[in-house]
């Protein structure tokens, strides 16, 4: 009685097995039947492509505020996060010596001038030789040069702001001793601001005087602002092999140092043609395409150029007006027959 239950449980299990492939071999789809696929018909277009960089805000003037000499401080106005006048004195360090040593010369100086008025008389009546009289004026002259060379050095104690600004925070107190290496304060003229920023070599044609570029101060807002780009560096750095541009911020007053975008659209100026990037086939040596042909699938390689985020430019390998698979790609092989579901356009394959 248990074989017998074990051999009714086996043919039922062949019975169903049976069953299921004449079911599956009924439903299968026919080898011979052709893949449905979307196309693209090509057509040349203008390729706009937006490049994305890292920026600098700079102020439009800066400076640190150093002494010249080193010495003692013995003025210092320094009122922090005002605007302060060009020429307007900053700190003055002691000069007590120099200044003495100007008066000291002023003094010598009005005994030469007297000295040299008196040879002067003396010549013209012939009491003295000419090179008593070139001996006194050439007294003169060195001691005016002196008084100029000491009044250079007295200058050089003051320090002033070289433009109109605004005074950073102050560095050091009064009466502290300074040197040329010592920072008072910092200027900045944040009336207009400047964004320096890098792109690679490959778009460095695009980076021209007079262009405009889209910068976006605040990361966390979409908002973009228009700065114009005023220079270029000559040279790629050779490290990097970046260029680096500066323009002229509109509209918009960050902070100087803030980290911004940098939005650069590079339009083409000859036609290309689009394809979406799920359409290209990449392998080991070439990038191919499926064209439609005279009803089969014909697989073209093809050169690419500039790639978006959701489209590749062709430069050789499709024609205008070729009907390019871009959809059923996997269902595709060589010189097999396709079926076209509908004809899609760059617009519809972007969305």
């Amino acid at each position: 009685m248990k074989k017998f239950y074990i051999y009714t449980l086996m043919f039922a299990s062949l019975v169903a097995c049976k069953g299921k492939k004449e079911k599956d071999k009924g439903s299968a789809k026919p080898a011979g039947s052709p893949a449905l696929v979307d196309v693209l018909i090509a057509v040349p277009e203008v390729l706009s492509n937006t490049v994305e960089a890292n920026g600098t805000i700079v102020a439009q003037e800066w400076v640190e505020l150093r002494p010249e000499v080193q010495g003692r401080l013995t003025y210092l106005q320094v009122p922090e996060g005002t605007v302060v006048n060009q020429g307007t004195v900053i700190a003055r360090i002691n000069d007590a010596d120099l200044q003495a040593q100007m008066n000291k010369t002023r003094v010598l100086l009005d005994l030469a001038q007297k000295t040299e008025a008196r040879i002067a008389k003396l010549i013209a009546v012939g009491g003295i030789n000419q090179a008593d009289y070139d001996a006194a004026l050439n007294q003169v002259n060195s001691l005016k040069a002196d008084l100029a060379f000491t009044q250079s050095l007295i200058d050089k104690t003051v320090v002033r702001a070289p433009f109109t600004g605004l005074l950073g925070l102050r560095q050091v107190s009064p009466g502290a001793y300074v040197s040329p290496s010592t920072v008072i304060a910092t200027l900045q003229q944040v009336d207009k601001m400047k964004v320096d920023f890098t792109v690679p070599e490959k778009y460095a044609g695009q980076i021209k005087k007079g262009v405009a570029v889209e910068v976006q101060t605040d990361l966390s807002h979409s908002d973009r602002r228009t700065a114009i780009i005023i220079a270029t560096e000559p040279q790629i750095n050779s490290v990097s092999r970046n260029l680096k541009g500066r323009a002229v911020l509109q509209g918009a007053r960050p902070q100087p140092g803030s980290f911004v975008k940098v939005y650069l659209t590079r339009r083409q100026d000859q036609p290309s043609i689009l394809v979406p990037t799920n359409s290209i086939i990449p392998d080991d040596k070439n990038k191919q395409v499926i064209l439609v042909k005279e009803g089969k699938a014909m697989f073209t390689n093809v050169t690419t150029g500039i790639r978006t985020e959701d489209m590749v430019e062709v430069l050789s390998g499709i024609k205008k007006g070729d009907s390019v698979v871009v959809t059923g790609v996997l269902f595709c092989r060589p010189k097999s027959p396709v079926k076209i579901r509908g004809v899609k356009t760059v617009v519809q394959l972007k969305q």
